[in-house]
């Protein structure tokens, strides 16, 4: 997640859409008093900043009443004021309004059955090659993203923005040409890119039974926003 007061943008980052990629590309550009939250594992390039600071309690215990305690003891213990994959109503609470109001907020989203094989090939090399598909769909642990820039409800989408994966550089290129960060057609870094070996189209690699698991359970995101498989 960054908050660049330099761009006056924030970057809600969303989960295997390339987020990585683009922090360790703006790190470049952002200002010694813009907020860049930590990547695990750090990636050279990349200088995570300002993220840690007071949490005020108060709009967030409006927003959960019914969780008094338990967020009083968060916004008092916690030293993370911004956090990677934080989601942009988080966010929207521990900003001014002034900044949410006039920041340009953006995201990136991408093909849910695409991005769910980007998912489990990360977690089966992470797990030495034994994880079989249908062992990761049936874990039921997917890497969805509407939250993270939707309303709490999930009703209403409050970025400005949400960029295509599918279409990532060329959008990339118009966004960053409106707030004016020098951009030249590439991110120059695929971070993660190696986890995935196995480069056949998703159309190829899901059955009938796998695909469906994907569609149900990412139902709002294509519903959101068209996606077919």
């Amino acid at each position: 997640m960054i908050l660049s007061h330099k761009y006056k943008f924030i970057f809600i980052k969303t989960a295997k859409t390339a987020g990585t990629s683009i922090e360790v590309f703006l790190s470049r550009y952002c200002g010694p008093t813009d907020v860049l939250t930590p990547i695990t594992p750090p990636i050279e390039g990349h200088r995570a900043r300002n993220y840690q600071g007071f949490i005020n309690p108060i709009p967030e215990i409006l927003e959960r009443p019914g969780k008094l305690f338990s967020t009083l003891r968060h916004t008092i213990t916690s030293r993370e004021k911004f956090y990677r994959h934080m989601p942009a109503f988080e966010v929207q609470r521990r900003v001014p309004s002034r900044v949410w109001n006039s920041y340009f907020k953006f995201c990136v989203e991408r093909n849910p059955w695409d991005k769910v094989l980007s998912h489990y090939h990360l977690h089966a090399a992470r797990e030495g090659g034994s994880l079989s598909l249908d062992e990761y769909l049936a874990r039921g642990r997917f890497p969805i993203n509407y939250f993270r820039y939707t309303n709490r409800p999930g009703q209403k989408v409050i970025v400005d923005r949400i960029l295509r994966y599918e279409n990532l550089l060329t959008a990339l290129g118009e966004v960053f040409s409106q707030l004016k960060i020098p951009f030249e057609g590439t991110l120059g870094v695929q971070a993660k890119a190696e986890y995935r070996t196995d480069r056949r189209p998703y159309q190829e690699v899901f059955s009938d039974k796998q695909r469906r698991i994907v569609e149900k359970a990412f139902a709002k995101e294509i519903e959101l926003h068209g996606y077919q498989f």
